[in-house]
This record gives C-alpha cells, structure tokens and sequence, in this order.
C-alpha cells in the first residue's frame, strides 16, 4: 500500500489519509468542497458539488490515476432536495458514469453540502 499525499487537496480533518494505492487500484477519501489554497467553504450546492470534484481529482492525479479512470463513487448530501443540481455539476466531471452510490445524510463535517470518494484504477 502506498499513501497518497497532495497539497493540491485539503489535508486531512481527522485520522484518515487523503488517498490509497492498493492492487492497482487507487482509494480516495471522501472530499469535502475545502479549497486546498486557503480553507475556505464555497457557498451553494452547484459550488462544493465543484470543489468537492476538484478536491478528488486532485488526489487521483496524485495516485497516478485520473477522473476517467474512476469505477466507483460513493456521494453524500445534506439534503436529497438538492440531488438535481448536484448531478448536473457531477456529471461534468464523472464523464465516464463510474458505478454510483448517492444518498442523504444528517449532517457531514464542517457543515457542507456534499461530499464524494471515488475509487480508480491506475
């Protein structure tokens, strides 16, 4: 196994890395819309729905990988009302439409909209 670490994702937030390389295969964890450069937490679902993509691309292009590399995502919302804004965004950056999970949660960490974790091959 091999750690993934960029500086063009945000860190961390808890004991978790930002990524894994296992099998040929890499795993992303969950991305957040923080944007890596200052901290700050864009506002509407349409903006973090971007910044959350960024965030997992960044980490794939890390690990070797790429977007149109992914086989899988697993999605979480705040609220399912905003699941049609959510996938128009999505859709943009997910153009190979990998196998998805997507539902609403109760809460997610720092208060955002959604957040996304992908797995690609190399």
């Amino acid at each position: 196994m091999i750690t993934i670490s960029t500086d063009k994702a945000p860190a961390a937030i808890g004991p978790y890395s930002q990524g894994y390389i296992s099998g040929g295969l890499v795993f992303c964890s969950g991305q957040i819309p923080i944007d890596p450069a200052d901290g700050s937490i864009c506002e509407g679902i349409a903006a973090q729905t971007e910044r959350s993509c960024k965030n997992v691309q960044a980490i794939l292009e890390a690990g070797g990988s790429s977007m149109e590399k992914v086989i899988k995502t697993t999605c979480f919302l705040a609220d399912i009302g905003d699941f049609a804004a959510f996938n128009e965004v999505y859709a943009r950056h997910f153009i190979s439409k990998p196998a998805r999970s997507c539902v609403a949660v109760k809460d997610l960490p720092k208060g955002v909209l959604c957040e996304i974790e992908a797995i690609a091959e190399i």
